[in-house]
């Protein structure tokens, strides 16, 4: 039986690239964007078996409604794709207030929000997949990219313990943890910190630079990347991470092996902090 999809940032990017092979497959897909005309493209073709929202996921009211459109037409959700989000570079100093609040409205808010709304719909059928699209910088901190890894860490923390949540009500949550591929994110829809202080100069142009020589030459082919995101849907097991690329996988074996290196040194003196006969934490990760 065909799956409805509800993919938001669906206009380009891995959004764009996962609602055409969505649609491809054969699946429902309502596809959501603040950019109707490029959603009307991609769709066209698909009669009934696609509709195009305007949205953005920042607005309560339109993520609201753009979910029980969706619902009233199709009758349900099978898979939410949280993909809608930009990206952020400067000393974490130099951004103000509002900036901070809007990077996490978009890359945090948005995606727990949606992922919450439609949970109970999921769980009165016993089934459902939430994917949220975080990103290696979720998991691997990068100086000029402190905002974004903070957003993105910020959803990791909240898909994982969502996926052990809901779990036994037969519905799965991933996270989607890609390196650097070729969509627009390398590009000018990455904000940049606001206030102008001199002693991070070096640190804006090194990104500007890493931005401007990377852009459009990235190793990631977000059409492969995607196609794996589908399969794993389509597969008997959920995981609560799927990586993608071979660039993801060695920043975290290596940010994995120095976290281990620092902790080891403090570890005796920080194991030694416990009240004499206290209780130990009976709490594991699972």
């Amino acid at each position: 039986m065909s799956k409805i999809w509800f993919i938001t940032g669906a206009s380009s990017g891995f959004g764009k690239e996962l609602a055409k092979l969505v649609l491809a497959k054969g699946d429902i897909a309502v596809l959501t964007a603040r950019r109707l005309e490029a959603l009307q493209e991609i769709i066209s073709g698909y009669g009934e078996k696609a509709l195009a929202i305007q949205l953005d996921v920042t607005d309560t009211k339109a993520r609201q409604d753009a979910l029980k459109t969706a619902a009233e037409k199709f009758g349900r959700i099978d898979v939410l794709a949280n993909i809608a989000g930009a990206g952020s570079y400067g000393a974490l100093e130099a951004f103000t207030s509002q900036q901070i609040r809007q990077q996490m409205e978009l890359n945090f808010f948005a995606a727990a929000e949606l992922s919450r709304e439609v949970l109970p719909q999921m769980r009165a059928q016993r089934a459902g997949h939430i994917l949220n699209l975080t990103s290696i910088a979720g998991l691997v901190a990068f100086p000029g990219s402190g905002l974004y890894n903070a957003s993105k860490f910020a959803l990791e923390g909240f898909t994982e313990a969502l996926h052990h949540e809901v779990k036994p009500f037969g519905v799965g949550v991933t996270l989607i943890e890609p390196g650097a591929f070729r969509t627009e994110f390398a590009s000018s829809a990455a904000m940049k910190s606001e206030l102008q202080i001199e002693d991070y100069a070096p640190l804006v142009s090194g990104m500007e630079e890493y931005y401007r020589t990377q852009n459009g030459r990235q190793m990631g082919d977000p059409i492969k990347g995607m196609q794996v995101v589908v399969d794993m849907v389509e597969s008997a097991t959920v995981p609560v991470r799927l990586m993608l690329g071979e660039d993801a996988y060695q920043l975290w074996e290596g940010a994995s092996a120095s976290r281990r290196r620092d902790l080891a040194k403090w570890r005796e003196r920080g194991e030694d902090t416990a009240i004499p006969g206290a209780v130990r934490n009976t709490a594991e990760a699972l």
